[in-house]
């Protein structure tokens, strides 16, 4: 898995990310923040000014966040230039994130050939000129907004690693996820057998694996039928 740059505000959001469950152990020696606030140069460490043209909010400056990505990663990574690398930038404008972009993502960037940077932008946004100069793709996770661009990296982060070599557990179990062949997942039981009045379903307990298998095909037919009928009609 290649090595990940995460330009942020707030360093602290990936801390857990980096600390807790299957991603938190790999992403532990590959996950790097930089602090943009760490390369503004004014006496209050601002990171942001007024819009040309006027509006609402503030804008994160250009030039702060070229100095963040290349002091802050190419020159503290030892890249050579910041051609090697990937920089991203969630933003409304990317590709819509799904379970096909995780897949193709773990496939052709966190397997790739370049490390990666992620642009964790807030407010309105940011400058235009450092996206034209240096961000090389994006994504969206959804049609609505976010305070900042934390949580859209960790939720890119932790749908894709699991496509990883060796971060699941069992590498079967993302095989038997939902959405892997377009429909949900089929319900899952464990003990007790009896649960308020609820039994697990006897196909479970019969020990027929052909049965069962039939019985989890149905089922996910029918758990999409009902609580995504627009996975059906797809």
């Amino acid at each position: 898995m290649r090595k990940i740059w995460v330009l942020t505000l707030f360093p602290e959001y990936f801390e857990t990310l980096k600390t807790c469950g299957v991603t938190g152990a790999s992403l532990k020696e590959k996950l790097e923040c930089v602090n943009i606030r760490d390369y503004s140069k004014t006496k209050y460490k601002s990171v942001d000014d007024t819009p040309y043209g006027g509006g609402p909010g503030m804008v994160m400056k250009a030039d702060i966040l070229r100095d963040a990505l290349i002091e802050g990663v190419v020159q503290k990574g030892g890249y050579e230039s910041v051609n090697e690398l990937h920089v991203i930038y969630p933003s409304p404008r990317g590709k819509i994130w799904n379970h096909q972009a995780a897949r193709d993502f773990s496939e052709s960037f966190l397997s790739g050939e370049k490390d990666l940077v992620f642009i964790c932008g807030r407010y309105e946004g940011i400058d235009e000129r450092f996206i034209e100069k240096y961000v090389s793709s994006f994504y969206s996770v959804g049609d609505y907004v976010l305070s900042g661009g934390e949580l859209a990296v960790m939720l890119i982060l932790d749908s894709s690693l699991r496509y990883q070599k060796d971060v699941l557990g069992n590498s079967l179990s993302s095989a038997e996820d939902s959405f892997e062949d377009g429909l949900l997942e089929f319900p899952q039981y464990t003990k007790p057998r009896e649960f308020e009045g609820l039994e697990v379903p006897s196909v479970l307990l019969e020990g027929h694996h052909q049965k069962i298998k039939q019985w989890q095909k149905d089922q996910k037919l029918a758990m999409t039928k009902k609580y995504r009928p627009d996975l059906i009609s797809k």
